[in-house]
């Protein structure tokens, strides 16, 4: 489709929104939100379009006075001026244009759960685990989002075993889904007399959080099982069986949550869990039918495969899927610079999805 069919279709979809919305009385609460939501996004899509169509009419009327201004130099002068400012801005309005248009990930809006695990590695794993986890938490702060910690499972030298969390806040999902993976670290260990260069890796999921109404869970396709907490070492903390083991049978998940004092609780943690993972696994599945061969492409999720290096004694991060290098290690482990990876990640997969017409 043309760039000005587009642009025809989406003022059209406007204008038959407003006039659903015009007749609201008649709606019920979810159309109405629905509708709402719907003219909010078209917002700035159509003020884009419009921009491009004043700039194309501005354009229009100063070649006319270019062709117009006769023996008049400074007229002439002044009309060819602005001939090639328009042309200059009408490019990058449409390029603005082209990138509003894209389809938006319906998840993109959605808050996160994130699942952060040390692999290879052993202690220094584990602590690159709580490294990751802590930048995720700081990255947050900065944004303004809620930062939920929803299990943690601490080695007992500051490391995690693995860790949970709630991100709820704006475009959560949208910022954060190019970060599933496995991230390596290179750097000595605190532990390392010798000095030697380690290499250990953590896993990082970034799951779309699941409401009640996009999956349905059947009681009879869950087993529960109820045990005392553990803490560090396997010792008991808790003298009651508080903690939680949820298991899906028909895709064999499972979801333990132990944090908290109440059982009801823990079964409402783990249900949220495991209805993000169920979700997520869908959401893999489809995307796996719409592209047999992601391997190499941004956003595919392979968690298997080593998406990121973080190296301490070069001070550098780099990017794999994207040949990406920012030398701000210490910056973008505190969270304040991994923005700037995040936003080449996407800017890549929004440059790979105009050149596929995605």
């Amino acid at each position: 489709m043309s760039l000005d069919s587009s642009m025809d279709k989406v003022m059209e979809r406007r204008r038959w929104v407003e006039e659903r919305l015009s007749e609201s009385a008649m709606m019920n609460n979810n159309e109405l939100a629905q509708f709402l939501r719907e003219l909010s996004d078209l917002r700035p899509i159509c003020d884009q379009i419009e921009l491009v169509w004043h700039i194309e009419a501005e354009l229009t009327d100063a070649l006319l006075m270019v062709e117009e201004s006769g023996d008049d130099a400074a007229m002439s002068e002044m009309a060819q001026d602005e001939v090639n400012l328009l042309k200059v801005q009408l490019p990058e309005a449409k390029a603005a244009l082209q990138l509003l248009l894209l389809p938006k990930d319906r998840d993109d809006s959605r808050n996160a759960i994130l699942e952060v695990r040390a692999g290879t590695g052993g202690d220094e794993a584990a602590l690159f685990a709580a490294n990751l986890f802590s930048m995720y938490q700081r990255y947050a702060a900065k944004h303004g989002w809620r930062f939920e910690v929803m299990e943690v499972s601490e080695t007992g030298i500051g490391g995690y075993k693995e860790a949970t969390a709630t991100i709820s806040g704006n475009e959560v999902f949208a910022r954060l889904k190019f970060e599933s993976g496995v991230h390596r670290v290179q750097r000595v260990p605190e532990t390392e007399t010798g000095g030697r260069i380690h290499t250990s890796a953590a896993t990082v999921a970034v799951l779309p959080e699941a409401e009640d109404v996009d999956i349905q869970i059947a009681e009879g396709d869950l087993r529960v099982d109820v045990f005392r907490a553990s803490g560090p070492g396997g010792q008991s903390v808790n003298t009651t069986d508080s903690a939680v083991r949820i298991t899906h049978l028909p895709t064999g998940i499972v979801v333990s949550q132990q944090d908290e004092k109440s059982q009801h609780k823990n079964r409402a943690k783990a249900m949220k869990i495991l209805r993000a993972r169920i979700y997520d696994a869908e959401r893999a599945r489809v995307e796996a039918e719409r592209a047999a061969e992601r391997k190499g492409q941004v956003g595919s999720g392979d968690r298997s495969e080593r998406i990121r290096t973080y190296n301490f004694p070069q001070g550098r991060v780099t990017d794999h899927r994207i040949n990406f290098t920012l030398y701000k290690l210490e910056r973008v482990i505190s969270g304040e610079a991994l923005d700037e990876v995040i936003q080449a990640l996407v800017s890549e997969d929004q440059a790979r999805r105009l050149a596929e017409g995605v």
